[in-house]
């Protein structure tokens, strides 16, 4: 059953280029919102203005649009202060927002003097029961506040759409920071503040979220607005096991597109890895929406090995249709007919290796004749079918030069690929020969 009130967001924080982990947040959100006819909004999470920068806003607009992903709404975080400001005051003027004075040097002792004595390393509240007087003294010493917000003590219970009933104590939690002492906030505020503004609906995103979504439905409750659906899905970790938390490099989207890598192989893999559902190549995002569900997710950690991924980028190419591809090999310099592209597309594993194909057919190669096979050579081209070839002169053609010479098995094939080609490997001769044409054929075997 769709429902086109759905609504997620994306959420990247502009200090740095996007990889895999993220992006396979962004795709199933959006596959998720899709699925449902709804709409998926790209929100930059830049309430560190320091950190924050254009250029890597930019550059993940870029890799979204890249990966096939419309966005429906492109908001920025640090254009919108006037709104937490407001929810900050209302969160005082309850008393569920309040101020404190302690050093993280204090904190982190009086947490180690908690964990000594035996009890769980949850903030004592000083903070809440300081009164006014205390709060002028503290404020003489030059100390300036940051501000907590205090959590129930209930049993905070949710549905979650991956990992089921989700049931969090909040006396076993620290009343989250959400405003620091230099006045600016944390992630959490802004983003539901934002979530209710926009009317998000369901909040899909990383399992190390999962404790930090308690607290954020207690503060979308404390701003009188109902919770959103959420969703934790599983981690990527590396094939070896490991985070990919720290490794960037090739696993960025954009080292994915220098690699040649076609956004739907990223996709396909990204979208179907660590689900019941088998990992196969998707032409496009309306044939993987229809496999997509999210309750297919595992709680399991994912593997991500970027070899599958080229292994996929690779079965995604040897179906493709020229029209899907056939403007950036114009942009190549290849002008491409059906012809051609079938002969060589089971031979690729990016798009980029069409130019060694384009090049034997129409280029000049240097054919590769080994001395004891000069004679085996020039007997084959003396068999040479006249008149224009096609798709059934390679098979001719050898079957004369068996008879003429003996030969047979890869004695034979191999010395004519070889001199055809330059090659000892690439796309079936049947296809290539009618490419190369008879005169390039005879000049290459002379």
């Amino acid at each position: 059953m769709t429902n086109s009130s759905v609504k997620v967001r994306f959420a990247p924080s502009p200090t740095g280029l996007i990889h895999i982990g993220n992006a396979r947040t962004a795709i199933v959100n959006w596959l998720h919102a899709k699925k449902q006819g709804g709409k998926f909004i790209l929100r930059f999470d830049d309430t560190d203005t320091t950190r924050s920068k254009q250029e890597y806003a930019e550059a993940i607009a870029t890799d979204v649009a890249w990966l096939g992903l419309t966005t429906d709404e492109v908001h920025y975080q640090s254009k919108r202060f006037d709104l937490y400001d407001k929810a900050a005051e209302k969160l005082k003027a309850d008393g569920r927002l309040y101020c404190c004075y302690e050093t993280a040097d204090e904190l982190e002792r009086k947490r180690r003097r908690q964990m000594a004595t035996g009890k769980p390393p949850v903030y004592d509240r000083t903070g809440y029961n300081l009164t006014d007087d205390d709060r002028a003294k503290l404020e003489a010493e030059g100390r300036k506040p940051h501000w907590r917000f205090k959590l129930t003590d209930k049993v905070v219970e949710s549905v979650d759409l991956i990992r089921g009933e989700q049931n969090i104590d909040m006396a076993s939690l620290s009343d989250p920071v959400l405003i620091r002492e230099d006045g600016t906030y944390l992630y959490t505020l802004p983003s539901v503040v934002d979530d209710i503004d926009m009317g998000v609906t369901d909040v899909i995103r990383g399992e190390d979220h999962v404790v930090n979504t308690s607290v954020q439905i207690e503060i979308f409750e404390a701003l009188d607005a109902t919770p959103p659906t959420f969703a934790h899905h599983s981690l990527l970790v590396g094939a070896d096991g490991k985070s990919l938390s720290k490794r960037i490099g090739s696993l960025s989207i954009g080292g994915m597109r220098e690699l040649g890598l076609e956004a739907m192989a990223v996709v396909s893999h990204a979208a179907l890895l660590g689900t019941s559902e088998a990992i196969a190549p998707h032409q496009s995002l309306d044939t993987l929406i229809e496999v997509f569900d999210i309750s297919k997710m595992s709680r399991a950690p994912a593997r991500f090995d970027i070899e599958e991924v080229k292994n996929l980028n690779a079965k995604l190419l040897h179906d493709m249709a020229l029209e899907a591809v056939q403007s950036r090999l114009a942009d190549m310099g290849i002008e491409a007919d059906e012809a051609f592209w079938l002969a060589v597309r089971g031979n690729i594993n990016v798009l980029a290796d069409v130019k060694q194909w384009h090049e034997v057919v129409s280029g000049d190669v240097t054919a590769v004749i080994a001395d004891e096979d000069k004679d085996f050579i020039a007997q084959a081209a003396g068999v040479l079918p006249e008149g224009d070839f096609d798709e059934t002169t390679w098979k001719t053609w050898t079957a004369a030069v068996k008879e003429a010479t003996g030969r047979k098995g890869k004695g034979l094939f191999m010395p004519l690929r070889l001199a055809l080609t330059g090659l000892p490997h690439g796309p079936e001769l049947a296809g290539l020969l009618p490419l190369i044409g008879r005169e390039k054929v005879l000049a290459r075997l002379a």
